[in-house]
C-alpha cells in the first residue's frame, strides 16, 4: 500500500471540494477570511479518515465527501478560535499568520462561526444518495463532537487548568481534555464515514473505538512534537505548552513514557481493524501510523 500516493490523491480531492464549497461572494471579507484558513494547507487527516472509513465498509467516496468537508470546516473553526488572544494566543498557524493576525479578532471570531454553521448546512444539502435518517444521525454525531460534550468541553477544562502545577492535573483530567478537545472530532470523522458508507452497528462501534484511540494518539504525539521540534518544523509556535505551563503527557509521564504510551494507543487502535478486509483497512492502518510517526 502506497500511503504517499493515497494521501496526495485524497487531499487533492478534498481541497478541490473545499474550494468549490466555500467560494468568494458578498460579504467578501468574511468569505475571504473563511477561505484563508480553510485553504491554507493542512494534512486533511480528518477528511481522509472519513473517506477511508466510508470505503472500508463498502461505500463510495462521493457519499462521504460532504461530511469530509464539514469536519474540515469545523476543524478549521477550532484552529481559528484556538489561536485567538483570549484562548491559546498564537500568531502562527500552518506556517502562516493566524486568522486574527490577518483579519483582526472580530472577523476571525465571525469566520470561525460562519465555518461552523456552514459545515452543517453543506453536509445537509450536498450529501446525495444517503437515507435521510443516516444524515440526521450524522448531524447529531457531529454536533455532539463540537458542543459541551466535545470540543467546547475539552477547551474549557484545558483553559481552567492552564498555568496550574503538574500536581493539580492528573492523567485522568489530561485524558479528558485531550479526548474532548482533539479525539472527538477524529472520532466523528470516522463514524460519519462509516454511517454514510452503510456500515453495520457493529462495524461503526469498532471504528469508533479505533478513532478514539488514534484521536488520543494524535494529541500525545502533538505534545511530544511541541517539546522536540522547532517552530519552523511544526509550522506553528513550538514550546508553547511549556511557556504557559500547560500540562502535557511528556510533562506528566516524561518523554520516553509518553512515546511508549503513543505506541500502545497505536497498537490498540489497529486491533479494532482485525476483522475487516486487510486491503480495505490498509488506508486506516497507514493513517494510524502516520499520526503516530508524523514529524509536524
Amino acid at each position: 500500500f502506497d500511503f504517499g500516493s493515497y494521501a496526495d490523491g485524497k487531499a487533492d480531492c478534498v481541497n478541490r471540494a473545499l474550494d468549490e464549497a466555500v467560494t468568494m461572494k458578498e460579504p467578501e471579507i468574511i468569505h475571504s477570511a473563511m477561505r484563508y484558513s480553510l485553504l491554507a494547507g493542512g494534512k486533511r487527516i480528518r477528511p481522509m479518515l472519513c473517506i477511508a472509513a466510508c470505503e472500508l465498509v463498502g461505500g463510495d467516496q462521493s457519499a462521504a465527501m460532504p461530511a469530509a468537508c464539514a469536519v474540515e470546516m469545523i476543524h478549521t473553526m477550532s484552529l481559528i478560535h484556538d489561536d485567538l488572544p483570549c484562548m491559546d494566543n498564537d500568531d502562527l498557524r500552518r506556517g502562516k499568520p493566524s486568522n486574527h493576525k490577518m483579519y483582526g479578532e472580530d472577523v476571525a471570531v465571525l469566520a470561525g462561526d460562519a465555518l461552523l454553521a456552514y459545515a452543517f448546512e453543506f453536509m445537509a444539502k450536498a450529501t446525495k444518495g444517503v437515507a435521510p435518517e443516516k444524515i440526521v444521525a450524522a448531524m447529531a454525531e457531529l454536533a455532539k463532537a463540537v458542543g459541551p460534550e466535545g470540543l467546547v468541553g475539552g477547551q474549557i477544562v484545558d483553559l481552567s487548568y492552564t498555568g496550574k502545577s503538574p500536581g493539580g492535573v492528573g492523567l485522568e483530567t489530561l485524558e479528558y481534555i485531550h479526548i474532548h478537545k482533539t479525539a472527538v472530532l477524529l472520532e466523528a470523522s470516522v463514524v460519519l464515514g462509516a454511517i454514510f458508507g452503510g456500515g453495520t452497528p457493529a462495524e461503526v462501534d469498532k471504528l469508533r473505538i479505533f478513532a478514539r484511540k488514534i484521536g488520543l494518539l494524535f494529541q500525545v504525539v502533538d505534545d511530544i512534537l511541541d517539546v522536540t521540534k522547532s517552530s519552523e518544523e511544526l509550522g506553528k509556535t513550538a514550546g508553547k505548552d511549556s511557556a504557559v505551563d500547560k500540562t502535557t503527557y511528556p510533562k506528566l509521564l516524561g518523554l520516553e513514557k509518553a512515546k511508549e504510551f503513543a505506541g500502545k494507543l497505536n497498537a490498540e487502535a489497529k486491533e479494532q481493524l482485525a476483522d475487516f478486509d486487510p486491503a480495505k483497512a490498509a488506508p486506516l492502518i497507514a493513517l494510524a501510523d502516520y499520526i503516530a510517526f508524523r514529524q509536524n
